[in-house]
């Protein structure tokens, strides 16, 4: 028995790409040898979730464009899951006019903690979002008068140099630490516009070091690479929120740079405070990366390396 499913024009070529790019990609997720004829896809075998499956990309490629290969892996692994057949309309967070979605049940998990509470942990490997959507969230905030103040802050530990001995002044010393949150920011903003924005002091960005002593009121306040904060590091960074003020907190505690001795904040924090009312932890796992399939089956390799080295 075969199966087929007909696109709108405009939906084909969203969902398959140009000249049909993704539907290799396709045939690997199902399984299934695939075939297009005008805007219809058909495949020789019965498939399930074949109709259901292209039903959700054209939807999901006309709210948000164009679809990659990680998009269309998220929107097959949220068809397979129980809460997929749910019928309230997937959140959105909107920024200068640019929308994103949840691309994984843990992000879904994570637009909805933004909205309600004042502290998040995001907890993860590389490529789930965990720094990526906070950074949007904020700015959608910012932008729209809800927050006055944008504040990122990195503990700057990776090179294991201290920052008198870098080049430059404190922003060009700053800038290889921080790029990740503009590359984010860059989505939504031209890098002239985030200029401007950290010249009227909308946008903050500073070293974790430089936050002792602060209160911060009526902001977003983002700890990225939380992992490589001290126990010491991250109360301090917590303690200085302020009224109206909202703390996210993102960090992959397997690529710690720690010293041997010291232990992390990050892990540290989220075994004090979960359970605390108005503080979320949302843990991302390797099923939840997005940035590529090749970087998903990369991380699920170390981490399952990890844990049998763990075990003996």
């Amino acid at each position: 028995m075969s199966e087929s499913y007909v696109f709108t024009p405009d939906g084909a070529q969203l969902v398959l790409g140009p000249n049909d790019s993704n539907l290799p990609y396709l045939e690997m997720l199902l399984s299934a040898d695939l075939s297009v004829r005008g805007t219809a896809i058909m495949s020789d075998d019965d498939i399930p979730l074949f109709v259901p499956f292209m039903q959700r990309l054209e939807k999901a490629a006309g709210e948000r464009g164009e679809l990659r290969e990680a998009e269309i892996f998220m929107e097959f692994q949220l068809l397979s899951e129980p809460e997929a057949g749910r019928s309230s309309p997937d959140p959105v967070i909107t920024a200068a006019g640019r929308s994103i979605y949840p691309r994984s049940a843990a992000e879904r998990r994570l637009f909805s903690a933004l909205r309600t509470d004042e502290v998040i942990f995001c907890s993860g490997p590389a490529g789930t979002g965990k720094t990526f959507v906070p950074v949007i969230w904020a700015l959608s905030e910012v932008l729209s008068g809800r927050k006055g103040k944008l504040l990122l802050t990195r503990p700057v530990v990776e090179a294991g140099e201290s920052l008198g001995f870098l080049p430059g002044d404190l922003q060009q010393k700053l800038n290889p630490y921080l790029r990740p949150l503009y590359d984010a920011m860059e989505y939504v903003l031209s890098p002239h516009q985030i200029k401007r924005l950290e010249e009227n002091g909308t946008i903050e960005i500073a070293p974790l070091a430089y936050m002792r002593g602060r209160s911060i009121n009526n902001a977003v306040m983002i700890l990225d690479e939380a992992q490589n904060a001290t126990r010491t590091q991250m109360r301090m960074f917590l303690t200085r929120l302020g009224e109206k003020s909202q703390a996210i907190v993102s960090g992959d505690p397997s690529q710690t740079d720690l010293p041997l001795r010291s232990s992390s904040g990050l892990e540290d924090a989220i075994r004090t405070l979960d359970g605390i009312k108005g503080i979320s932890v949302v843990r991302f796992s390797h099923s939840d990366t997005i940035r590529s399939r090749i970087v998903r089956e990369i991380v699920k390799a170390y981490s399952e390396r990890r844990d049998g080295d763990e075990g003996r």
